[in-house]
């Protein structure tokens, strides 16, 4: 392809009669290219304004969230505290990915650097290792809240609180300096073609010649240790949090009690049923399309939701957002004000 290049070391490997590139680790491996959703030029337009206004609501949604948390007195509590970081990480996870395609669809290339692609895969694995500890550590929040909401102020302390948010960071840190590492010690031998919109682990297997055993050990290891752990912690908090509200005598109580955690049960169900199912579809539909479109919803759409999902129900938030709109709405006016004056 025209988008197309590549500089390497002159070797070359002949097979079933071709010839085809031959990338092994002394050879400099410039750019992959990164197939995206569509290759129909007539689309890249509507890709492209799609794919923008989804960014900037997500950009917007979750820091409007964290800019009313931070300025309204009211919201300085644990559940805001971890719902405000779960904002920041979706707003990183998201620009981790669409920037660059987007990019890509404006300058109608394909092309990503092999730092960048490294680069992607770190930031995309220390993100949804994030939002997987994140998600368990709010889950847990609203289990103590229902279920043992006497002992809610000694249970769920500050400093506790702040160590599990700064442990989940250093643990995702850790995995995804992990299988970065384990990424740049493979060879690369087919046309550096990802049939992805970025550099998806998963995907990228599909460019390696060498033995990736070791890399798939790593990546189900630690997917099951860490994103199981995460997940048992949900559903254990949720079974004791529904027994709990069936066990509420009055009405208004049980539903006080689902109000405040049905927000982020919506949340984990997306996040975690959209993540779930393109794992899980790829390996039994080897259709690289359809997985592609598939993370779409797990890596744009549910991080774009989660503010409106959060801020749907919770009069809270939607009361310091509006106090927050409200302020800075009358700075603004109150600066043009003075602009006409002078």
């Amino acid at each position: 392809m025209a988008f197309y290049k590549m500089h390497f070391h002159e070797h070359i490997l002949t097979i079933e009669g071709g010839l085809q590139p031959h990338v092994n680790n002394d050879s400099q491996i410039v750019e992959f290219l990164l197939l995206g959703i569509s290759e129909d030029p007539r689309l890249q337009p509507l890709l492209y304004c799609l794919f923008l206004s989804m960014y900037l609501l997500t950009v917007l949604g979750n820091l409007l969230i964290i800019l009313a948390a931070i300025s309204d007195p009211r919201l300085h509590t644990l559940m805001y505290f971890f719902l405000s970081n779960l904002s920041l990480v979706d707003i990183c996870f998201t620009s981790t990915t669409v920037p660059k395609m987007l990019l890509n669809l404006q300058t109608h290339s394909q092309a990503i650097s092999y730092a960048g692609c490294v680069a992607q895969i770190y930031f995309f694995t220390l993100f949804v290792g994030l939002d997987n500890f994140l998600l368990a550590v709010m889950a847990y929040d609203r289990f103590v809240a229902i279920c043992h909401l006497l002992r809610y102020v000694i249970i769920m302390s500050p400093r506790p609180c702040v160590l599990l948010v700064l442990g989940s960071w250093v643990t995702s840190a850790l995995n995804a300096l992990l299988q970065s590492l384990l990424a740049q010690r493979l060879s690369f031998c087919k046309a550096l073609e990802i049939p992805h919109f970025f550099c998806e682990p998963n995907q990228l297997a599909h460019v390696f010649c060498s033995d990736t055993s070791l890399n798939n050990i790593a990546l189900y290891c630690v997917a099951g240790l860490l994103g199981g752990s995460a997940l048992v912690v949900i559903l254990y908090s949720y079974y004791k949090n529904v027994s709990s509200i069936r066990a509420m005598s009055t009405a208004q109580g049980r539903y006080k009690a689902f109000s405040t955690c049905a927000s982020h049960l919506s949340v984990v169900s997306l996040f975690y049923g959209t993540l779930l199912g393109v794992y899980f579809s790829s390996e039994v539909i080897q259709n690289p399309h359809s997985s592609t479109t598939a993370s779409v919803m797990y890596t744009v759409v549910t991080p774009m939701l989660n503010p409106f999902i959060y801020s749907l129900r919770n009069k809270d938030l939607k009361r310091a957002l509006a106090m927050f709109l409200e302020k800075k709405m009358r700075q603004v006016l109150m600066v043009l004000g003075v602009r006409k004056g002078i």
